[in-house]
């Protein structure tokens, strides 16, 4: 019971990281902006494969604890792309953070906008403490 419980549990994690992840990269139009700055609008689908198919890589790599002795140049090169997708993300964030505003005027809850921000925050911290200090090694 608790092994189907586990298998839900993680399942169903995943799922919300998922939808998460496809939801910030579709509210920040990531890829269409990167093109529409590169003037290259033409490769638009190629760089959502190309961005599925990197999650359902790292997705296999993570679940089946896949391992690869890569010469030192490999990694160098792994961690600067790494470096470049955080930054785009980074950036296209700053470029939409008015978002939250916006949301809660269209929403009319301007007045609890502080509270929405505290427990986002909140929320964000408790999930960090619970995978850091619940994390069996």
């Amino acid at each position: 019971m608790t092994a189907v419980l586990l298998a839900f549990v993680g399942l169903a994690g995943g799922v919300a990281v998922g939808s998460g992840f496809v939801a910030f990269i579709t509210v920040l139009d990531v890829v269409p902006r990167l093109h529409q700055l590169s003037h290259s609008p033409n490769r638009i689908v190629s760089s959502e494969r190309a961005i599925t198919a990197g999650v359902v890589f790292g997705t296999c790599v993570d679940f089946f604890n896949w391992h690869a002795a890569l010469p030192f140049f490999v990694n160098i090169v792994i961690g600067l792309f790494s470096g470049c997708f955080v930054g785009l993300l980074a950036a296209a964030l700053t470029e939409v953070v008015n978002v939250i505003p916006i949301l809660a005027k269209r929403l009319r809850l301007e007045q609890w906008i502080a509270y929405l921000l505290l427990a986002m925050a909140l929320g964000k911290m408790a999930g960090s403490l619970i995978q850091w200090l619940l994390t069996i090694p």
